[in-house]
């Protein structure tokens, strides 16, 4: 997977992303594997907007962003609704599967979401 949308992130994060993609790229033992299946979602928020995030548990982080225990973002912006979620196969490839979709123009993020 070709990550083109790197130029538009902090250098910091872009390094990280870097380096998970070379992590995702190397060959994994799934017998030895114990990583549990991770998620990107997207909630939309009361006031419209979407906020984008990743999790190994959709229903309880769901759950502690309505309760105000989750990102800052969305503590003033409950209640919110799970409007969009795709499997990943483990922590890095969600982590640069996030990174995608919060690089995307609003407007390709709700058409994503919405599809």
């Amino acid at each position: 997977m070709e990550i083109l949308y790197l130029n538009h992130v902090k250098p910091t994060y872009r390094r990280m992303l870097q380096g998970l993609k070379e992590k995702a790229a190397s060959p994994v033992d799934p017998v030895s594997s114990n990583d549990p299946l991770w998620f990107l979602y997207i909630l939309e928020c009361c006031d419209g907007s979407l906020y984008t995030g990743i999790t190994n548990d959709l229903t309880r982080r769901t759950q502690r962003h309505n309760e105000g225990k989750g990102a800052r973002y969305t503590r003033t912006r409950r209640p919110v609704k799970l409007v969009y979620y795709e499997t990943c196969e483990n922590r890095s490839a969600a982590l640069i599967r996030e990174a995608a979709v919060k690089a995307l123009a609003p407007r390709k993020k709700r058409d994503l979401a919405f599809a």
